[in-house]
């Protein structure tokens, strides 16, 4: 039973009234100008719902009242862009004025019906309900009386919940609203995998070389060695913390450029942080690195940031080779280290992934694993 009066406790029940009763009111109004021609204002509506504007003001008007509250009510608010979308709305307004006709006259007439029974169980037989009109008095008629409201309150329930499935399949986004939608949401998703792989490849690459270097300093007991590997340190962590930075500010404003990034025009900071780690870092560079677009030079500063990380924490202080090479409209870049047990086969562990996910991305391809008694990273980037 509680189950049952549930609906009458909601707020949603009665804003859905007031949803059904607003066509009445223009209905209301005609039929003191013309009662004999009811049907003009379903008429009327027809060249109403081709206006554009009117779907986003039913969208705006069925959310308040038919889904209050709702996080997504499955309702658009946008305007109709199509003939389609117009088709829609002009079939959403006769039926909501339908259904308007439909829930007048349950709250007229059955409430009236329910006060008559009790009538004609007192021994008054009304000649205006058509149902009542050849009733014969009696008491049980009073027993009767509930069932008009009973059904008074179903029918409030109900059509309110078919107003609201109306309102969701003839409002509800479009074809090309959907996609629209998707793409945002897929924007979404590709912006926080690139922050995650932001942070993974920034912050791991600090811890990194910041473990290194305490093992070492540590190991060697050298006072001015254990003061090098501290500065070491502090640099790294401030260039992590600047890299943070940059992320959190992508978060904070979904409209920042990304060309704050670091690219490949930093790299010396990345070589810089391996030797100070205590590996023998050779790195030549060829071709004007500064030509290089901001996509490509960014997720190549990211490579080679990932392929740096992973030598020191596989391998350890090892002599390094990084080729940057700039030419035929292609960015090429190599990163060799001597083979060493610790290195993970080819195919495992996030970073390597990353490496290949990002060149794929751009166009390129990346290969990593073992090359003739080295461990090799090797990545290329169409530059076009």
């Amino acid at each position: 039973m509680a189950r049952f009066l549930r609906p009458l406790l909601r707020g949603t029940t009665y804003t859905r009234l007031l949803h059904l009763w607003v066509p009445m009111l223009l209905t209301s109004v005609w039929i003191f100008v013309s009662p004999e021609t009811p049907y003009v204002p379903a008429l009327a509506l027809i060249p109403v719902g081709l206006v554009p504007a009117v779907r986003m003001g039913e969208g705006v008007q069925a959310q308040l009242l038919l889904t209050p509250g709702a996080g997504d009510s499955g309702i658009s608010v946008a305007p109709s862009a199509t003939w389609r979308d117009q088709g829609r709305t002009v079939l959403w307004l006769e039926a909501r004025m339908v259904l308007g006709w439909v829930t007048a006259g349950a709250c007229v007439w059955l409430p009236i019906i329910a006060f008559q029974l009790i009538e004609v169980a007192r021994g008054r037989v009304p000649d205006d309900v058509l149902v009542l009109k050849e009733a014969t008095p009696s008491g049980w008629y009073a027993l009767l009386a509930p069932l008009p409201l009973i059904a008074l309150y179903a029918a409030v329930v109900g059509l309110g919940e078919l107003s609201t499935s109306l309102a969701r399949r003839l409002l509800g986004p479009s074809r090309a609203e959907r996609l629209a939608a998707l793409e945002e949401r897929t924007e979404q998703l590709l912006e926080r995998t690139r922050i995650a792989r932001e942070l993974h490849d920034s912050i791991g690459h600090a811890l990194t070389v910041a473990v290194v270097q305490a093992g070492a300093a540590r190991a060697a007991g050298d006072p001015e060695f254990t003061e090098r590997a501290l500065g070491a340190i502090e640099e790294t962590g401030r260039a992590a913390l600047e890299d943070l930075e940059r992320v959190l500010g992508v978060l904070r404003e979904a409209e920042r450029p990304v060309s704050s990034r670091p690219t490949l025009v930093d790299a010396d900071r990345l070589l810089e942080s391996a030797r100070a780690s205590g590996a023998k870092v050779d790195a030549e560079v060829t071709g004007p690195l500064e030509t290089v677009s901001g996509p490509v030079s960014r997720e190549g500063y990211r490579i080679l940031q990932e392929a740096l990380t992973n030598v020191l924490r596989h391998a350890g202080p090892v002599p390094v080779r990084v080729r940057i090479r700039v030419a035929d409209g292609t960015l090429d870049l190599e990163v060799r280290n001597p083979l060493t047990a610790a290195i993970p086969g080819p195919g495992r562990g996030s970073g390597l992934r990353g490496i290949r996910e990002r060149a794929a991305l751009l166009g390129g391809h990346a290969h990593t694993g073992p090359d003739e008694g080295d461990w090799q990273v090797h990545a290329e980037l169409p530059l076009g």
